[in-house]
């Protein structure tokens, strides 16, 4: 079979794709994003005392904490998907604001009376119902991030994944936060970290499967 032949065979059926755009797929994060929070917020799971949570450092610790590693964690994967770009220098530097974060709760917390027992602070029976609500709340970005990322062509699909799962974990994390009970840091160290390595883990599971070529 000559060449050119082959050629139009191969190519018979293609049809035009539409290029790839980091801006426009970020909007459309950021806007499936709020309206996630507006629609948590409309059904009536916001905390009754937000007036007074947010006259405490450790709640707009807590938000500000999931806030930065879900935007970081979008964009290392939006990025990543380019196959030029690896998304490892990115995922360093979301482990090291994570270590930042857990600095800074130490802090605040050591700037408390921190007296409390321990069982009393970490109350599990609620922290359970915190992590499968985390859970639960990551789920929507994972698919966002997943769809975009099987449109692209990551050189590097388990770095990206990852990072989508961190973003995915942070994102569920900070929706929560709006209906979190608690501002203890401690609690928070403790059960964010549990319910974000199981998202982390899970989307990254998910993500890695649909960014297969």
């Amino acid at each position: 079979m000559r060449t050119d032949s082959l050629i139009d065979r191969l190519s018979r059926d293609l049809r035009p794709v539409r290029p790839r755009s980091i801006k426009r797929e970020a909007v459309l994060l950021l806007v499936a994003g709020a309206i996630e929070v507006a629609a948590f917020v409309g059904m009536g799971f916001i905390r009754p005392d937000m007036p007074m949570a947010m006259k405490t450092p450790s709640f707009w610790w807590k938000l500000a904490s999931m806030g930065i590693i879900a935007v970081l964690g979008a964009g290392v994967a939006l990025m990543s998907a380019d196959p030029v770009r690896s998304p490892r220098r990115g995922l360093r530097w979301i482990l090291a604001c994570v270590a930042v974060i857990f600095a800074t709760g130490w802090l605040i917390d050591a700037a408390g009376d921190g007296v409390a027992d321990l069982v009393r602070r970490l109350d599990w029976t609620q922290g359970v119902q915190c992590v499968w609500k985390m859970v639960a709340l990551s789920i929507p970005p994972t698919i966002a991030l997943g769809g975009l990322i099987r449109r692209a062509a990551p050189t590097d699909r388990s770095g990206t994944a990852l990072a989508a799962g961190f973003s995915s974990a942070a994102w569920g994390a900070f929706v929560f936060v709006f209906a979190c009970p608690s501002d203890d840091p401690l609690y928070i160290a403790v059960w964010y970290t549990v319910g974000c390595s199981i998202v982390t883990v899970l989307g990254r599971a998910v993500v890695l499967r649909l960014s297969r070529w």
